[in-house]
């Protein structure tokens, strides 16, 4: 049956530290490495046809750790589609590139640009902007950070790429991880399950934990 499983990446070190990460490009904690193997245990029966990640490591790392506890036999390979890569990278085994489950990194999948916040500890910054201010940053549908992106703007990235790339991918049959962020996938969640300004902002996407979708007479259900 074709499916459509979206995880969060593990715990980062700056999730740990409580500090605006965006598209600061850091690594997964120990506990993150954790969870990526807690879900890949989870996820080790579903063949997957392909991966998308963000170009970020925190989404790729947590994707392919899954992968390593996954029972296909099956190797995921990173898919460079532009620059040297694409010829270097180039696979000349007909054999093996029918036993690969390709993986793409795309940075419409990144998380929420969260411009001069990046590096700024969560706590410090209430303290020196109020609650309310930095409430109304992390948390409305459409006010923007300094010089960064508010929910809006990231979904006005995310959905045309999943409505591009995935959608038909899985209407053939297909199955297809996603590895990405708390605000890249809480706006594909709300375009998948139809959900208000008022209802995506209460939306809580765990770390490490896969939401699985069906899909079913062109309807994707959990």
């Amino acid at each position: 049956m074709n499916e459509l499983v979206l995880i969060r990446h593990g715990q980062s070190l700056w999730n740990l530290k409580n500090v605006f990460t965006g598209w600061v490009d850091v690594p997964l904690s120990s506990n993150g490495i954790k969870e990526a193997q807690a879900a890949g245990e989870t996820l080790s029966e579903i063949e997957f046809n392909a991966v998308y990640t963000s170009v970020q490591i925190r989404s790729i790392e947590t994707a392919m750790i899954a992968l390593a506890y996954n029972r296909s036999s099956k190797s995921p390979v990173v898919i460079h589609e532009e620059g040297k890569m694409k010829e270097w990278a180039k696979i000349y085994s007909e054999e093996m590139k029918n036993d690969i489950i390709p993986v793409y990194s795309d940075w419409h999948l990144n998380e929420r640009y969260y411009g001069e916040l990046q590096g700024l500890n969560k706590a410090a910054t209430v303290e020196k902007y109020g609650e309310e201010q930095v409430h109304q940053w992390r948390r409305s549908y459409d006010v923007q950070p300094p010089n960064g992106e508010c929910l809006k703007d990231t979904a006005a990235r995310t959905i045309p790429f999943f409505k591009d790339n995935i959608l038909p991918r899985l209407a053939k049959g297909e199955r297809i991880l996603i590895s990405a962020h708390g605000n890249s996938l809480r706006s594909i969640v709300m375009f998948l399950e139809n959900l208000s300004q008022e209802e995506v902002l209460k939306l809580e996407i765990p770390t490490g934990k896969p939401i699985i979708y069906k899909y079913i007479d062109g309807k994707l259900t959990k």
